[in-house]
């Protein structure tokens, strides 16, 4: 198989702590340099905090893995740094089409607003992220990253958490306060833990390959049930950068693994999709089958699980990758609170409040279209194509055709860090949800309002009034004087009143008017304060 992308090999560095007479220790560990490791390694480092991050292996992931990044990822991106390289080299799309053999059901449009700095997604191989992040990592020069260094002990303690890691020189020993677990859905931390990961593994083989061609296509989402190139089974049809086109065959529960991966019975698959002439060279493959699971719980003492470690789902529907960027969104900021005193170690136990009700919704959506895609008895599959026979025809039907429900951003409906709202319910953000982007106007220049709230506690004050405010302890940036709102739509989306935002700019807090009590008040209450 040919390769598009250029890997590179981060090299193995000895480090001070392997000549070390006793453990040192560190205030963070991140166990895995992948997608959601880095992340997080990057997030710290923005707030000034060390991380070491150590990975087994020496370069970013092997083929595209996870490519649909979602518009609250790239939000989330944009905070760390890496946003406008990820956009400028990735595929946006909007728009997809879902199709019952070789016909046409519905198509659909995620964005069909005005007003937002990024795209409702973009299509980017994962390689390409990591390395993003790596470069990013590096240019901060707030911690460290140790390439073939691989963890075979984990010991908790009460007040610290003890590794053994192994390296080409030997084993080393270190210690940390609190230890990150983003080693993916085989964690060697929730192993060495012996964690139970419960869920669903269902039985149908998906056969996944990237191919490079030379192709008119438009770029666009397309989803196939019962195609004729492919028969009792669906197809799913992506583009990515460097003329990459992600294809996704379901096989049935029967495939035999070693078989169907040799090229020589891939490459019938793909002509009979692409047409028996077409030109292409497979870039990249891989046969999974799906699971939905999570553990019960992603604190244990001072390890904390993130990403897949944590829960697993269907790629259908890009929740894992996207679901994991959230976590350590959620997680970065509360940690840097504890560490710097301003938090309390209860501030941590949020982090399952907010982040398991997320991923049961993940794995709840990816099940059903698991279901769906694959029914599991006859009545399930006499329902399916009931809804399909219904949706090309009539639209209430396709709200049941489920070729993945694509990833959304998370909101904290119940977050115990919320203060409940005393202005106008009907209209703007109530607490607990995902800050929304806006077009405005700063001293006379075109930006976005996401790009003003940074990744500390802030107000956004959207009364006209021209009040001046108390020092708050905290940056204000309020319509009328800060920022015009040119277009209208920051207060179409938020209305009025004044929100306090959290470092991962959810809504903390909403108030109907200035009260520098009540804000610090809620402040307090969103840093685990009672």
């Amino acid at each position: 198989m040919a390769k598009s992308f250029a890997y590179e090999t981060y090299p193995y560095r000895r480090s001070s702590d392997q000549d070390a007479s006793t453990p040192v220790h560190h205030p963070v560990v991140v166990v895995g340099g992948g997608l959601v490791g880095l992340a997080f390694a990057v997030d710290m480092a923005l707030h000034g905090v060390p991380v070491v991050v150590v990975d087994d292996n020496n370069q970013v992931s092997t083929g595209s893995r996870s490519i649909c990044v979602a518009k609250r990822s790239l939000e989330i991106f944009d905070r760390l740094g890496i946003g406008d390289r990820c956009v400028e080299k990735g595929i946006t799309w909007n728009k997809g089409k879902v199709l019952r053999g070789d016909h046409l059901l519905y198509a659909f449009d995620l964005q069909p607003e005005p007003g937002h700095k990024r795209p409702a997604f973009i299509n980017l191989q994962q390689y390409y992220v990591e390395s993003y992040l790596v470069d990013r990592f590096n240019e901060l020069g707030v911690g460290e990253a140790r390439w073939l260094n691989k963890v075979t002990s984990v010991a908790q303690h009460d007040d610290h958490v003890a590794l053994t890691i192994e390296t080409p020189d030997g084993p080393y020993d270190i210690t940390c306060d609190w230890l990150i677990a983003a080693d993916g859905v085989k964690s060697a931390v929730r192993h060495a833990l012996d964690l139970p990961f419960v869920g669903e593994t269902f039985n149908d083989h998906f056969l996944i390959t990237d191919v490079v061609m030379q192709s008119d296509m438009p770029t666009e989402r397309r989803f196939w049930f019962d195609p004729s190139f492919h028969g009792g089974g669906s197809a799913l049809l992506h583009k990515q950068p460097d003329s990459v086109w992600r294809i996704d065959l379901q096989l049935g529960p029967d495939a035999d693994r070693e078989e169907e991966m040799k090229e020589e019975n891939i490459l019938p698959r793909l002509h009979a999709m692409l047409g028996q002439d077409a030109k292409f060279t497979i870039d990249w493959g891989s046969l999974y089958t799906f699971q939905c699971r999570r553990l019960e719980k992603f604190r244990h003492d001072r390890v904390l699980f993130v990403g897949d470690a944590a829960h697993t789902v269907s790629p259908f529907g890009a929740r894992g990758g996207n679901g994991g960027i959230q976590d350590i969104d959620n997680l970065a900021w509360k940690l840097v609170a504890v560490l710097n005193g301003s938090a309390p170690d209860s501030l941590v136990e949020s982090y399952d409040a907010e982040r398991i009700p997320a991923a049961d919704e993940n794995i709840m959506n990816s099940t059903r279209a698991t279901d769906f895609m694959a029914p599991k008895n006859a009545t399930m599959a006499l329902f399916r194509e009931a809804v399909l026979d219904l949706a090309e025809h009539h639209p209430f039907a396709r709200a049941f055709v489920n070729s993945g429900r694509l990833s959304v951003p998370d909101i904290y409906e119940n977050s115990p860090l919320s203060t409940a709202c005393d202005a106008d319910a009907s209209d703007g953000l109530p607490p607990g949800s995902p800050a929304m982007d806006a077009p405005i106007t700063v001293e006379g220049r075109d930006t976005w309002l996401l790009d003003h709230f940074g990744g500390h506690f802030c107000l956004l004050d959207m009364n006209q009034d021209g009040a001046a405010h108390e020092d708050p302890g905290m940056h204000v940036f309020k319509i009328g004087r800060d920022f015009q709102d040119t277009h209208g739509m920051a207060e179409q989306r938020y209305g009025s009143g004044i929100y306090l935002m959290r470092p991962d700019q959810h809504v903390a807090a909403r108030f109907a008017s200035f009260d520098a009590d009540a804000i610090r008040t809620a402040q307090r209450h969103a840093l685990g304060g009672t």
